[in-house]
């Protein structure tokens, strides 16, 4: 049976299992064999990450042609406008192309947001803003071209969801396995029980 785990990658882990230049890597983590990530989320970002032994449902979950939704939340430099807000919703011109309409909205800082290591750096004399921003393509580091190209840089990325699984109880480092959709109920998570809501424990770090 297809294998699908859901993870929640810290800041400064590549997306990835191998690294040549030692840096901190999905390997640290994820102690499962034969599992790939279903698309990237880059090393200076945060949150939900899948990751199968299935190739097809790799490709579902990575290919923008399948408009899967992803939602981020995005922190960002000065406080968002409707009017910025409204361009990321009717599309942004970058320099690879329009994108395409977006969902986008003013939130509060989530509640109960984990601390980044390193901090964000802040400037005393510049607000910072959350941006709740749902996309349904996949171009390199465009959530930060998008909040760039309407003013607002991006400062803090999190991806809090693919489609309908989201970062819901994982800490980050923690992972679970949950049923791949139409394979049956199943699926068991990576401590054994049955699927439920609750995170497993990450692997430790290797030092």
């Amino acid at each position: 049976m297809p294998r699908l785990i859901l993870f929640h990658k810290p800041y400064g882990v590549l997306p990835q299992f191998t690294d040549q230049e030692g840096r901190a890597t999905l390997a640290d983590h994820v102690p499962v064999k034969g599992v790939y990530p279903a698309g990237r989320l880059d090393r200076d970002s945060e949150g939900l990450l899948a990751l199968s032994d299935d190739g097809p449902l790799i490709a579902r979950i990575a290919s923008p042609k399948h408009k899967l939704p992803k939602t981020y939340w995005v922190q960002v430099e000065g406080i968002p406008t409707e009017e910025a807000l409204e361009i990321l919703r009717r599309g942004v011109t970058l320099n690879d192309g329009p994108t395409l309409p977006a969902e986008a909205r003013a939130m509060e800082e989530p509640a109960g947001l984990w601390p980044r290591d390193p901090p964000v750096r802040y400037r005393a004399s510049i607000p910072t803003g959350w941006i709740a921003l749902t996309l349904r393509e996949g171009r390199n580091r465009q959530v930060r071209r998008m909040t760039a190209a309407v003013g607002f840089p991006t400062l803090r990325l999190i991806r809090w969801s693919i489609g309908d699984w989201t970062l819901d109880g994982l800490a980050p480092g923690q992972w679970r396995e949950v049923p791949v959709p139409g394979a049956g109920a199943g699926a068991k998570t990576a401590a054994g029980a049955r699927p439920a809501r609750r995170p497993v424990r990450s692997a430790p770090r290797r030092t």
